[in-house]
């Protein structure tokens, strides 16, 4: 017998409808809510793949490590390396590895913790023969939120972080990073999973642990953070805390509310392990799409721009974003973010590819074929843009000294720069 489980899906103090999986088959199922159908609310906030209609939705086409079977919006909310601390000990008490907890167990423990504004609370329509145990993950989720709300920390500094990281966090990445809010009177800060209201400021958090590097990667990304706001990037107010920790505000947490938030691959179902899909092409079509105003997509060939000349190869489909504007059902360009440089400066690498193609290139890109994308959508000086970004160069030095890099790894960064 099909073994199904269900999950609600809500955003906005709103549910939107039901979320399945059948792990017999591997195949995930959606159906909306009629009432929030006939309500007309939020029309765009699923553009793409999701279909707006009453009948039941199967998807059987995004069975990879990416999308782990769901629909790619909701695939989304997974974090990327899902390292909570708790519900590791909960998984070795239970003798479950990681492979055999379900997509759906991930989600309804995520809850409302999760990036964005999509939560997802547990269904009571679960079939008794279901694998996931509601109640079990209840539990859990009740354990982590009764010891996260016990954390509380006096100010923002690196003692007060690493508490924070031994509780655990929902952001995922490969780097250790958490999630905490800062009480804008007090400073008193607290587990960031928690809340959003307004009288706190929430930031994610790379930690500056030692990795055995001669250099800290927190502050190569603060430098590269001055130097994107000085070449006009659009990115989060950013700060090192006690020269170790990089902290940047969150653009999903705005003024007490939660921000609909996707990436590009799971706005589109476009994976951004796959090559054949990873490129600027689909990002400026995309935003096409979205119908974004031109300042973003200008926005976006100067990111392109400033990714190329500071070699930041990194630059998948998951490290776009794009927020929904609830108010007006419509969609913008987030802030940048994951801007860095994103190979081991201690490494002498003799070739690198870029993870978005430009103009079918992953290497050897030309000044002809930045302007071959400008033309393509109609970015207006486009060879002024390269320019402002280019002379943005000389800072880095001038920060990353600042910033007590070593002048090897200075240096070694510093020749991957490419002028047009």
């Amino acid at each position: 017998m099909a073994k199904n489980n269900l999950i609600n899906l809500h955003c906005f103090n709103t549910e939107i409808g039901k979320l399945g999986f059948d792990e017999d088959r591997n195949v995930s199922f959606f159906q909306y809510n009629p009432s929030f159908l006939s309500s007309g609310l939020y029309a765009n906030m699923f553009p793409l793949i999701i279909r707006r209609m009453t009948q039941t939705q199967v998807f059987d086409k995004y069975n990879n490590e990416t999308f782990k079977g769901l629909p790619p919006m909701i695939a989304d909310s997974l974090p990327d390396v899902f390292g909570n601390i708790v519900f590791k000990a909960w998984l070795e008490s239970t003798h479950k590895g990681l492979k055999k907890i379900t997509a759906l167990e991930q989600l309804a423990y995520v809850g409302k913790r999760g990036m964005g504004a999509l939560e997802y609370l547990p269904s009571k329509e679960v079939t008794g023969d279901a694998t996931i145990n509601i109640d079990e993950i209840t539990a859990i989720v009740e354990e982590v939120l009764r010891t996260k709300g016990e954390a509380k920390e006096a100010q923002l500094n690196h003692a007060a972080l690493l508490n924070i990281f031994k509780i655990g966090t929902s952001a995922g990445g490969v780097r250790p990073k958490i999630l905490i809010s800062e009480n804008k009177l007090t400073g008193q800060i607290i587990p960031g999973d928690l809340v959003y209201a307004g009288e706190y400021d929430h930031y994610i958090i790379k930690l500056g642990i030692t990795e055995g590097l001669s250099y800290s990667k927190e502050a190569v990304e603060y430098a590269y953070y001055l130097m994107a706001s000085a070449a006009g990037i659009n990115m989060m107010p950013t700060k090192m805390i006690d020269n170790k920790h990089f902290a940047t505000l969150r653009f999903d947490r705005q003024n007490g509310e939660k921000i609909h938030t996707l990436t590009a691959s799971g706005m589109s179902g476009l994976d951004f392990k796959d090559p054949a899909a990873s490129s600027y092409e689909n990002l400026f079509d995309l935003s096409i799409y979205l119908k974004l105003p031109h300042k973003d997509t200008e926005q976006l060939f100067r990111r392109m721009v400033f990714n190329l000349v500071f070699a930041n190869h990194d630059d998948h489909l998951k490290n776009h974003s794009f927020v929904y504007d609830k108010e007006h059902d419509g969609w913008g360009l987030s802030p940048a973010y994951d801007v860095t440089f994103s190979l081991n400066p201690e490494i002498n690498f003799s070739k690198t590819s870029r993870a978005l193609s430009l103009n079918g290139k992953r290497v050897g890109i030309a000044l002809q074929d930045i302007l071959t994308i400008a033309d393509k959508y109609t970015i207006k000086n486009a060879k002024g843009i390269i320019k402002e970004v280019q002379d943005v160069i000389p800072l880095w030095n001038e920060k990353a000294a600042e910033l007590a890099i070593p002048d090897k790894i200075i240096a070694s960064i510093r020749k991957d720069f490419m002028t047009f």
